[in-house]
């Protein structure tokens, strides 16, 4: 067997990011993953400015001031946010001045409303304050030159945000990836239709389809073919013609109805590997076919999805060209307990909140999904471990 570890590095291995560029209005490129150096063409803000109401001037006219004795200064007019209009304030002279408004180049602080009289013609000033206070300093946020956003990124609001003050209103993000998506099983009936004797309803097929939407993946879901590995390998076949992975669910262990192994040498895949220390989801099987990753999970719900959380999901970042594609990991303590011992490696369903983990039910079954919900870590146990107690420290990868 491969360790969880090898598997994955085998997997990246073969996987080649995509590489197609496409142009996208800013708005239209959340969640997207750059594939351009932006950096800002101007400085943020473009201007000194002031961050609070009250006056521009010179310093050194309120040395001094307080309420007992304060400075007297001329008010020369009064500036706001928006305002084109140039001010020349000489000293004995202040600028009434509004949150947002440029600073003159002469005034060397601001000094609040709240410490003067709120004078429109003369100012009383009842404080004083120091050389470069309450200025906002041009290139204080973002200097010009400054890259904002890199290949490999992952844009988020705050890269919206930011990109739209540097005045952008495009920016080039690699395509989404296409994902085939096929649940194989003559057991399975889908949500609708009669369940008659000996049918399950298919939960792969959606929960994989929601996640895939989730990580803002373009899912292509094929249609249910029967469990004869020459429809399966034609209908994968024809879908890597578009996709850039293949992903199946069942059929991977060592039963009469385990048909993957049989439908990758009927499509001309190359085998990469098969069986994976871990549980749920050891009976992994991967391959390569048209240069193209295929990851074949096992049917069992939660089996499925926890090797697509560990495998899948990092292939998917590689190949949307995500710079930082490895799952991340933290240490939490456990509150509450897990009972069995782990003679091999085991992955448990949990919550992670505050630095907590705790389990989200007690059915640790491979074919459970219930405890999926209100789930968004899987706790890591190595294999040789004892039965945990609540304020152990445990490994945790985050969903």
């Amino acid at each position: 067997m491969e360790t969880l570890e090898s598997a994955l590095a085998l997997l990246i291995e073969h996987t080649a990011p995509v590489r197609e560029i496409e142009c996208m209005p800013l708005l239209g490129a959340l969640g997207r993953i750059c594939a351009q150096e932006v950096a800002s063409p101007i400085d943020v803000p473009p201007f000194d400015r002031s961050p609070l109401d009250g006056y521009a001037l010179h310093s050194a006219d309120i040395a001094g001031a307080t309420r007992e004795h304060p400075a007297h200064l001329t008010v020369i007019g009064e500036a706001c946010a928006g305002c084109g209009e140039r001010f020349a304030v000489g000293r004995g002279q202040a600028l009434r001045i509004m949150t947002g408004a440029p600073v003159p180049p002469e005034c060397d602080c601001v000094i609040r409303q709240e410490d003067t009289d709120e004078g429109m013609e003369t100012v009383q000033v009842y404080a004083a304050v120091g050389a470069g206070k309450n200025i906002c300093r041009a290139g204080e946020d973002v200097a010009r030159g400054t890259a904002m956003a890199r290949p490999g990124d992952v844009l988020t609001s705050a890269h919206i945000g930011v990109l739209a003050s540097l005045g952008v209103t495009q920016v080039k993000v690699y395509r989404r990836v296409r994902i085939a998506l096929l649940a194989t099983g003559d057991e399975l009936a889908q949500p609708g239709e009669p369940l008659t004797f000996g049918k399950i309803y298919d939960s792969n097929r959606a929960v994989l389809t929601a996640r895939l939407a989730e990580l803002g993946a373009e899912a292509h879901v094929l249609e249910s073919c029967p469990d004869e590995p020459q429809a399966v390998a034609d209908a994968l076949q024809a879908a890597a013609r578009e996709a850039d992975v293949l992903i199946t669910t069942g059929g991977v262990s060592v039963g009469k109805k385990d048909i993957m192994h049989r439908v990758l040498p009927l499509m001309g895949a190359r085998r990469l590997l098969w069986k994976v220390a871990m549980k749920p989801g050891s009976p992994l099987l991967c391959a390569e076919y048209a240069g193209k990753p295929v990851i074949c999970l096992s049917g069992n719900p939660f089996a499925a999805l926890a090797c697509f959380e560990v495998f899948a999901v990092p292939v998917l970042r590689r190949l949307g060209g995500q710079a930082d594609w490895a799952s991340r990991r933290v240490r939490a303590r456990l509150c509450g307990s897990f009972e069995k011992a782990s003679p091999g490696r085991r992955l448990i369903r949990a919550r992670l909140e505050g630095g907590c983990v705790t389990l989200t039910g007690n059915n640790h079954s491979s074919g459970s999904l219930a405890e999926m919900i209100g789930c968004n870590c899987l706790i890591d146990i190595p294999a040789g471990s004892g039965p945990l107690s609540g304020g152990d420290e445990v490994e945790v990868l985050l969903l």
